[in-house]
């Protein structure tokens, strides 16, 4: 029973500094300049920090400036993450070979005229039951 509780307390403590450790890696690497994501989703670019006041001023789009709280920045975006995203020219092929989901395709039918058949009215098709004057 002893020795479940020590390893259970040693795994605790091994958490515990394996999350100071990334917290402290990630408030190096927060600095002006950076490409960052907030907890909520938002990216934008650090333009200030403020120390003092645990503030960092996010810029998201051009004009658009941000005031947040500095832990609520949870990732700062590398260049290596940029290029894990999806290739877009791979997302245009495959919409045009098949629909998405849930996406409303109109189904078009298109009669042959044959001279076998008798005339039908636009969107309906023959079935075998109509007879062929001859």
């Amino acid at each position: 029973m002893l020795a479940v509780l020590a390893i259970l307390v040693f795994f605790m403590f091994r958490n515990s500094r394996k999350r100071q450790r990334e917290a402290a890696e990630l408030q190096q690497k927060v600095q002006v300049g950076a490409d960052v994501m907030t907890n909520f989703g938002v990216f934008g670019t650090i333009l200030d920090i403020d120390e003092e006041n645990n503030k960092v001023q996010l810029e998201t789009t051009p004009g658009t400036v941000l005031t947040v709280h500095r832990q609520v920045v949870t990732r700062v975006i590398d260049d290596h993450d940029a290029d894990n995203g999806v290739d877009e020219s791979d997302d245009t092929v495959a919409s045009t070979t098949e629909p998405a989901y849930g996406e409303r395709v109109e189904e078009t039918h298109e009669v042959e005229a044959s001279s076998d058949s008798t005339p039908t009215t636009p969107g309906t098709t023959p079935s075998k039951t109509d007879k062929v004057d001859e």
